[in-house]
């Protein structure tokens, strides 16, 4: 048996008109594609690509698009047991359910998950309205209004965002407020996971994709009934929230073993606790030397004045690849290379930008591809 594969256009101020839609698909009675609404162009890309109005398994309740940075993105087919054993797993780990403020777009999953949680918990959601972009006095508004109304509270962050908040009084009194703030989709800035720490703020980093139905690593671990392991390095992802292979990669080598998924990052694992190194196709090779690109950002992100940073490799016609970076905060670049005296000289930035933003693709991502073009 199989259904269509139908386009679900997610509107960014109201995400949650598409909450009986969501209940349709984890009954098994549709499989559904979220797009946005405000984007025609991201829209059409996805439609195309992922063959919607075409047959598929309706055992797929979604399929849901990866942030596409290099290329067509890839469709996440997920089933409804993918979506609610990550639904009560992060319940569990958070020791109960409660009452959920979306503030990410609907359309990708850490949102996604946000509105299933509160399907799961039989509790509406609050939303925040995107349409216009992330506004903190939004944000605080709803956190009130939820802390009013009682029980446990929780919501999902970039870490873009938590450093908004985080840059205002009344930002840091809404955070205060959740029992825990789940944050993903990049690494979190030490100095600010350090700030949020002193200021009772309870943060929890979170590591998966829309492979893995959201997060599925809280705070290194992972959570009730996922499973990691290394081979080689690399970071293998399982468990029942594994996603059953791409609708647009059929026998992707990433799904080869099932319940397992094989993510395109490096990690280590130390007394059960995972870190991610970083991305194994990002490696630079710079005068035959290679730099993990992560782990300079990391050693930015430390200095004082640096809220995001972002390394790439340039072509070189001497070194093959030269070390550059992008960085936004009140930092001088003079300040950023003073903070670095503590790493090798040849991993220093040959060329080092300060930026107002750094480009994005999908809720927190910074685009890669779009700082190499900077350079």
């Amino acid at each position: 048996m199989s259904h269509n594969l139908e386009p679900l256009a997610v509107d960014a101020h109201d995400p949650t008109t598409i909450l009986a839609d969501l209940e349709a698909a984890i009954a098994g009675q549709r499989t559904l594609l979220p797009v946005p609404a405000q984007d025609s162009a991201r829209t059409t890309l996805l439609i195309t690509s992922q063959r919607a109005g075409r047959p598929i398994d309706e055992d797929i309740a979604l399929v849901v698009a990866t942030s596409g940075s290099t290329g067509t993105p890839k469709g996440a087919q997920l089933t409804a047991a993918n979506l609610v054993s990550s639904a009560d797993a992060t319940h569990q780990f958070l020791g109960g359910e409660g009452q959920w403020l979306l503030a990410l777009p609907a359309h990708h999953i850490a949102g996604l998950q946000v509105l299933v949680r509160s399907l799961i918990a039989g509790i509406d959601p609050h939303f925040l309205d995107l349409s216009q972009g992330f506004r903190t006095s939004d944000f605080a508004r709803a956190a009130r209004n939820l802390a009013r109304a009682g029980g446990s509270i929780y919501t999902s962050l970039t870490p873009m965002q938590l450093a908004k908040l985080m840059d205002t009084l009344v930002g840091i009194e809404a955070l205060q407020l959740f029992d825990a703030i789940l944050v993903g989709g990049a690494a979190l800035n030490p100095q600010l996971a350090r700030s949020a720490e002193e200021l009772r703020i309870t943060v929890v980093p979170t590591y998966g994709s829309s492979e893995t139905a959201g997060g599925c690593v809280y705070d290194g671990r992972p959570i009730p009934g996922a499973k990691v392991r290394l081979r080689e390095g690399r970071i293998h992802l399982g468990g029942p929230m594994i996603a059953h292979g791409y609708r647009n990669h059929p026998g992707h080598e990433a799904f080869a073993q099932p319940g397992w998924f094989a993510t395109s990052d490096a990690g280590l694992i130390d007394a059960g606790r995972l870190t991610v190194t970083g991305r194994l196709d990002a490696i630079i090779d710079s005068g035959g030397l290679k730099l993990q690109p992560e782990i300079l950002e990391q050693a930015m992100l430390a200095v004082d004045g640096v809220t995001g940073a972002c390394v790439v490799g340039v072509p070189h016609p001497r070194l093959g690849q030269a070390i550059v970076a992008a960085y936004t905060g009140a930092a001088s670049p003079g300040e950023v290379i003073a903070g670095l005296d503590h790493l090798p000289r040849w991993q220093l930035p040959k060329e080092l930008r300060r930026l107002d933003e750094l480009p994005l693709t999908g809720p927190g991502k910074v685009d890669r591809r779009g700082v190499e073009k900077l350079f």
